[in-house]
């Protein structure tokens, strides 16, 4: 602990999220941080639960509240948390952000649909998932079914497939997928968003926000968002770990543990 460094001292437990402007942090043992970028971490919750933590919850938290930036044009704006009752679809609900978005979605009392792979059905309704669809079995923007909220983790589609599974005034949110879509939710997303009712985005990021790490540790504290860890390797495994996680199966989050 730097001399300057006011807010822990030798032996605290913590956690926080080397990404965004850190350089993405490490595989090591041992990294060098400014003090900002830590939080104490809940005594509750394991070391290998609160890796998994920061930055996919953090992502599926700000996407689903609308926390956003009022400069960049193509970004959404702050439009409040989803309200209770809300139709929610999450695509690519088997992932590290999509599992922690279904849990929050339904902490926020929405009605949530699951998107993913067949075997990953099962896990979402354990998580909460009211309904669930198998990707491989049916496009869920050509069913009719309207939805007020769609987050989109692995975004692949057209976005007016998208606007058209929207209700007269949904949202739909972009958190990653393919160059194409993130493109054309970068330049059409606005010129969707001020010619109606309909928004369609992108959330911008916010990591280590202290109101986001309190709003998650009550969640986990309360039971109602926990941590889903598909598989942990040793660091002397990263190199596996990654190669299983290019894959796209992972169910969850994957970690790194120390040895």
């Amino acid at each position: 602990v730097g001399r300057n460094v006011k807010q822990f001292q030798p032996g605290d437990a913590i956690w926080g999220d080397l990404s965004i402007p850190l350089g993405y942090g490490a595989f090591a043992e041992y990294v060098c941080v400014p003090e900002n970028a830590l939080r104490l971490k809940p005594a509750s919750m394991a070391f290998e639960e609160a890796a998994a933590v920061p930055s996919a919850a953090v992502v599926a938290l700000h996407n689903l509240r609308g926390v956003g930036s009022s400069s960049p044009s193509f970004l959404l704006s702050d439009r409040g948390q989803i309200q209770p009752g809300q139709k929610v679809l999450i695509n690519g609900a088997g992932g590290g952000v999509g599992t922690f978005a279904v849990q929050i979605a339904k902490s926020f009392g929405a009605e949530v649909t699951g998107v993913d792979g067949p075997s990953k059905l099962d896990m979402l309704r354990s998580l909460g998932a009211d309904h669930v669809i198998d990707y491989t079995q049916e496009d869920f923007t050509k069913s009719g079914q309207l939805y007020d909220f769609i987050l989109d983790v692995v975004a692949s589609r057209s976005i007016f497939d998208y606007k058209r599974a929207l209700s007269p005034s949904g949202v739909f949110v972009m958190v990653g997928g393919s160059l194409v879509a993130i493109l054309q939710t970068f330049l059409l997303g606005p010129l969707i968003s001020m010619t109606g009712n309909k928004k369609m985005g992108i959330v911008m990021w916010k990591p280590n926000n202290k109101e986001d790490l309190a709003i998650l540790e009550e969640l986990f504290e309360a039971g109602k968002v926990v941590p889903i860890i598909d598989r942990r390797y040793s660091l002397s495994e990263t190199a596996e770990a990654l190669r299983y996680l290019e894959e796209g199966h992972a169910r969850g989050k994957i970690v790194i543990s120390m040895e």
